[in-house]
């Protein structure tokens, strides 16, 4: 690795619900700089969850991503010309980030609706422990889980 790491930059917390949490997931849903549109989508978002579930969305949202963020993960590590999938805790920023990740693949595979709406939902069933995003976790830690044996390869 030539040079230094780059700067950890704070991000702003959004404007309508003050958490940063939300502004980091506008920014996950944005694309091709189109922030005003992110920004509509997440709040078009948690306008319907409020609807639905007659919660605070913020409360919903916040277990959703708990549900979904993993606590250990698989890499892929070669050792005297095999490869092994070797089971690593995840840290910190790495949680969040798939977390944010998963669900939002989870949301843009659905077809057929506004993306709200398929965000609502599946932030609703991620904080239901179901949903797309849930089992992805889940299919990640059983991998993590059956190759436990290679766990003395980590460093």
């Amino acid at each position: 690795m030539r040079g230094k790491a780059a700067p950890k930059r704070n991000l702003a917390p959004d404007a309508k619900y003050g958490s940063v949490l939300v502004a980091k997931l506008v920014n996950y849903v944005m694309e091709s700089g189109k922030k005003s549109i992110a920004r509509g989508i997440v709040y078009d978002a948690f306008d319907i969850i409020a609807e639905e579930t007659k919660a605070d969305p913020l409360e919903v949202f916040d277990t959703a991503i708990k549900n979904v963020t993993p606590a250990v993960e698989v890499k892929s590590k070669r050792v005297g010309g095999a490869n092994y999938q070797v089971p690593m805790p995840v840290r910190g920023d790495r949680r969040y980030a798939l977390a944010y990740r998963w669900i939002l693949v989870a949301a843009r595979g659905k077809k057929g609706r506004p993306m709200c709406e398929k965000l609502a939902e599946e932030l609703i069933a991620a904080s239901k422990n179901e949903g797309d995003a849930v089992k992805k976790k889940l299919d990640v830690q059983r991998m993590a889980e059956a190759n436990r044996a290679f766990a003395h390869l980590a460093r």
